[in-house]
């Protein structure tokens, strides 16, 4: 029989689990993750190898979901030194790419850009051709001193020909190997946040390609050697290695995603709400036919201004291991600074010196965990305290998240859903599954491969129906690039918006895609 093997890397944890063909659960683990994160996931799979007593070659798919590419930004290490090539002279030139970056993070990145001719109107009419020999210079100039390219054009999301025909000169002049990232293949409309989303995808082309290897090589060393890869996107699907070195920044928010999926596998609902609470964060999602809700404002990652695509998470910071502290006033607060992967050295309850939110659960007898004699140093009031703390925390981020006043279902997952206790206001029922610890491994394993595609439409000009037909035809064939099965996918969400301020009846149709793994 053939099984699937599904790790998440968190920050605190690397979980992985093992599912046979019916997607019933063989075996599962919960590992520390590590500083490297490399030999975390190959302690997480040695481990959960050993409990599933199977043989490494019947292990057919490997799928992993990481953060390391959010990390990456956030900590500036890592990255790419980076050319932004521009086609919007003189038209653009009052706001220059990199505006309002953290200034630590450019200079990550190198800072060179170069704004050269080109570019369209915002009803498709063309600015400017490229100049050739300008564009030419600029690149002979950056030859063995950039390690990726960004390309970006103005309202390139209603033609990407430009991007496209610069994409060619830039392989002639750098070489084929150089990674190019294009906006129209990332971004909406807006030429500053689409800008930016191209310069962070260029810039983690070395990370991916890091992860991508590390994987690869720890399955290896394990004898999964029959194994398909891939890496979780950040709607809720897969996509395979060659297509994730083109898009890493599809990468960031798959955790949440991740997770969301698995509760919605568990919990067998397709519409609820979903609380994942780890170890140093909780993270509440909306779970919408069985996928996560896209969020539909711009994205802020490492202090960047984006619109690429990201779920709607609300994430505040409280966590299994967050600290608990009582002020001179008497009031109690928690985090959001978190003991993390260290709590079984500093949690009171495994012999530690730091108050966490484990301890007030044990402390006040809500689960048996460590030594529970150990926790009776702490002040039963601030225990009391701290829980009554914990719960209005909670109830408020729910609130935030639901959009109406009804109460709705809620979905409790991670493996820090032990410091929940009793009811929780705005929700009609609470679904805990025993395995919700590892909810977002199983996300992992049981996602489809999935495609988006947005384009701008004139509706005065092109037939409704026909435009909504061809953005679902450029979705699906996105999705067999990613590595789904031709005649497997199928539509599950179509979104048209109105632009007031453009001519012809513009709308922006955006059709989202799943198949089947090829």
């Amino acid at each position: 029989m053939n099984y699937c093997l599904g790790i998440d890397v968190g920050g605190t944890n690397t979980d992985a689990v093992i599912l046979d063909k019916k997607q019933t659960i063989i075996a599962s683990v919960k590992t520390h993750t590590t500083k490297d994160i490399e030999s975390g996931i190959y302690d997480a799979i040695t481990k959960v190898l050993k409990i599933s007593q199977l043989n490494p070659e019947d292990i057919r798919l490997a799928m992993l979901g990481t953060t390391q590419a959010t990390n990456a930004i956030v900590e500036r290490k890592g990255l790419a030194e980076i050319g932004v090539i521009r086609l919007g002279f003189p038209a653009t030139a009052a706001i220059p790419p990199y505006s309002e970056w953290p200034k630590d993070l450019v200079k990550s990145m190198s800072g060179k850009y170069s704004l050269v001719h080109g570019g369209y109107e915002y009803d498709g009419q063309l600015i400017t051709s490229v100049d050739d020999q300008e564009l030419r210079q600029v690149l002979a100039n950056w030859r063995g001193k950039i390690e990726s390219l960004a390309v970006v054009g103005v309202f390139s999301a209603l033609n990407k020909n430009q991007e496209e025909h610069v994409a060619k000169i830039a392989h002639e002049i750098l070489g084929n190997n150089i990674p190019i990232s294009l906006s129209a293949a990332i971004g909406s409309i807006g030429l500053i946040t689409r800008e930016n989303a191209t310069i962070l995808n260029s810039g983690l082309c070395k990370i991916i390609q890091r992860v991508a290897d590390g994987f690869s090589n720890a399955l290896l060393k394990q004898g999964i050697v029959q194994a398909d890869i891939y890496l979780c996107q950040n709607d809720g699907t897969l996509m395979s290695l060659d297509f994730a070195a083109q898009y890493p920044i599809l990468t960031i928010g798959s955790g949440p995603t991740n997770s969301i999926r698995g509760a919605a596998y568990l919990a067998k609902k397709r519409d609820a709400l979903v609380l994942d609470i780890g170890g140093t964060t909780s993270d509440i999602g909306v779970l919408v036919n069985g996928f996560p809700r896209e969020s539909s404002k711009g994205v802020e990652v490492g202090g960047v201004q984006t619109n690429f695509r990201m779920p709607d998470i609300l994430s505040i910071g409280l966590g299994g291991g967050s600290v608990v502290r009582q002020h001179d006033d008497g009031t109690v607060t928690i985090g959001p600074d978190s003991v993390g992967y260290q709590i079984t050295d500093k949690a009171i309850c495994f012999g530690g010196d730091v108050i966490t939110t484990t301890d007030i659960a044990v402390r006040l007898g809500y689960v048996d965990l460590g030594n529970p004699l150990l926790t009776k140093k702490i002040d039963e009031n601030l225990a009391q305290k701290a829980s009554a703390e914990i719960k209005r925390m909670l109830e408020t981020a729910i609130d935030k998240m639901k959009s109406s006043a009804e109460d709705v279902d809620l979905i409790l997952v991670g493996g820090g859903r032990i410091i929940v206790h009793g009811d929780l206001a705005g929700t009609s029922h609470v679904f805990t599954d025993p395995n919700g610890g590892v909810a977002n491994a199983i996300g992992a394993t049981i996602a489809q491969v999935g495609g988006q595609y947005e384009k701008l439409y004139q509706y005065a000009t092109v037939d409704r129906t026909k435009a909504i037909s061809d953005a679902t035809m450029l979705a699906k064939q996105q999705a067999m690039t990613a590595g789904a099965k031709g005649g497997s996918t199928e539509v599950v969400d179509v979104e048209e918006i109105p632009l007031a301020y453009a001519p012809g009846n513009t709308t922006r149709v955006k059709v989202r895609v799943v198949g089947d793994l090829a």
